[in-house]
């Protein structure tokens, strides 16, 4: 089978299990995909998205299936562009995202042979499957979830010599059916609820429907998804008095929890542990419990919160009283100000920690952030991704975060999108990490930038602005997007920042006690 027959045979087989999104990089050894590609979207059966970086490629195509919940084909030549997929693979493999990975590839033949552009790309990503293929094979058995990597051999000529009608008769699959409820978990006093950022996979509606029969304490280290979480446990959870007065007897966690030490260190404390993530039985396979779901049960029973609710009012109210300009104030009032029916991708690092620990409890929004992995990589071109899918997006995310894919700039989308950029000139979060004290930390941790981002920006012809109050981000919020526009919020120094989130905790800690008796 030639190169042209192969490549028609994969996309079709694509097109009939419904993927309607493919992200292309340019090259040569890809051509007979690229053909076919082109050759589906001109009748309309794929959004054809051309994106010449192969990693922002991977990461947008990471935002259109996060956004979507469907596979999501990226397609590129032989050689580093296959190697530049790899950090978004990584992060679909942990987050379970769904991507099909197309690589094109050398015939075997010229493996090690010192062919140009021709390295062993079999396996090339670890632990996500991987097919080396010559011809087409049935993808519908490969895709059960998380990235798909297939690795395909094209000989030449890898031009069509025939204008032969190969789409007649497409037939697509319909999409499957959403995940229901599988079984019940009872659980008793002194249980406590902790769900992740990432949701285990889940969605966020069926782990609000598995909580209908539950009467327990909830946390959420995203609470702007679950309006019945308690509000702010990462700070006030952060005083090991508190933390020892409502240790539990069970905590059920559901998905990662990977935002803040003082959650894990609740969790740790409890006598029994368990877990509810379908990742387990393939990603995680090493993960401890008492007890695990691979599905999300039901969760049926009832235990005090009275102390849980005054911990979480005493710490409102100290949160309340900080009148200070500051990223957490910043990220206080977009977590509150992004309107219903929006989505919001979180940058990793500090952004998404100040939106768990100071954010109200809310819903009406759709979510997004990396948390696979967590990196800082990719995130502009994740965000543009989303934003395919919804008629009004917002984005925050810090400076060296915007910078490390800044190269997104040079090919925006047609999307309504505002991108919010925390610019504190450099690593915020390790001025209030234990290696703020040690010698060279500017050097090799705080890493300002010293970047003009503003002008940056200004420099891809592109919209932006600089704020640096809390009215400012507001006006601009509820100001009607039409395209794509970034906001620069200036905060203060890391240093004060540091400072001041210091101070904040112990403010939080004395106003808890006092709530809870222990003062």
């Amino acid at each position: 089978m030639n190169a042209t027959q192969s490549a028609r045979g994969i996309v079709r087989e694509m097109l009939e299990l419904g993927i309607s999104d493919v992200v292309l990089s340019p090259g040569s050894r890809n051509a007979p995909l690229s053909i076919a590609l082109y050759e589906a979207a001109k009748k309309g059966f794929i959004d054809l998205h051309v994106r010449i970086d192969e990693r922002g490629a991977a990461f947008f195509a990471l935002g259109l299936a996060k956004a979507s919940d469907n596979y999501v084909a990226i397609v590129c030549t032989s050689g580093t562009a296959a190697a530049n997929y790899h950090p978004a693979v990584l992060e679909a493999h942990h987050a379970q995202n769904k991507l099909l990975v197309l690589t094109a590839d050398r015939p075997a033949r010229l493996r090690g042979t010192g062919a140009n552009q021709t390295t062993n790309q079999t396996n090339i990503y670890g632990d996500v499957k991987s097919h080396d293929v010559v011809a087409p094979i049935a993808i519908a058995p490969l895709l059960l979830g998380g990235p798909v990597h297939l690795n395909i051999q094209f000989d030449e000529p890898l031009l069509p010599s025939d204008e032969n009608d190969w789409l007649d008769g497409l037939e697509i699959e319909m999409a499957a059916d959403l995940p229901e409820l599988d079984g019940e978990l009872r659980v008793g006093e002194g249980t406590v609820v902790v769900i992740g950022h990432d949701r285990g996979t889940f969605e966020a509606e069926l782990i609000q429907d598995a909580l209908l029969g539950a009467d327990v304490p909830v946390i959420a280290e995203d609470p702007l998804s679950f309006p019945g979480a308690l509000p702010h446990a990462a700070l006030f959870l952060a005083d090991e008095q508190v933390r020892e007065l409502l240790r539990p007897k069970t905590v059920v966690v559901i998905g990662r929890t990977t935002l803040s030490r003082s959650i894990n260190a609740f969790i740790a404390g409890a006598e029994n542990v368990i877990v509810i993530d379908p990742r387990m039985a393939e990603v995680d396979v090493h993960r401890t419990a008492d007890q695990k779901f691979f599905t999300m049960p039901a969760i049926v029973g009832e235990s005090s919160a009275t102390e849980w609710w005054n911990a979480a009012e005493a710490t409102a109210e100290i949160i309340r009283s900080d009148a200070t300009w500051s990223e957490q104030n910043a990220l206080r009032t977009i977590a509150e100000s992004v309107p219903d029916g929006a989505s919001l991708f979180i940058g990793s690092s500090r952004p998404i920690r100040d939106i768990e620990a100071f954010a109200d409890v809310r819903d009406g929004i759709s979510t997004f952030a990396n948390r696979g992995l967590a990196g800082i990589d990719g995130n502009i071109s994740t965000a543009f991704g989303i934003a395919f899918e919804f008629e009004n997006n917002f984005a925050v995310m810090g400076d060296l975060t915007f910078l490390h894919d800044i190269s997104a700039l040079g090919n925006v989308p047609d999307v309504n999108l505002t991108l919010f950029i925390i610019d504190n000139n450099g690593g915020g979060i390790f001025s209030t990490l234990p290696q703020a004290d040690v010698a060279g930390f500017e050097s090799i941790f705080g890493t300002p930038q010293n970047v003009d981002l503003y002008r940056a920006i200004v420099g891809f012809g592109l919209e932006v602005e600089k704020v640096k109050t809390a009215s400012d981000i507001e006006r601009v919020i509820n100001h009607p997007q039409n395209g794509v526009r970034f906001v620069v919020v200036e905060v203060p120094a890391r240093e004060t920042m540091a400072s001041e989130l210091k101070s904040l905790y112990q403010s939080v800690s004395r106003a808890v006690r006092i709530g809870l008796n222990l003062a």
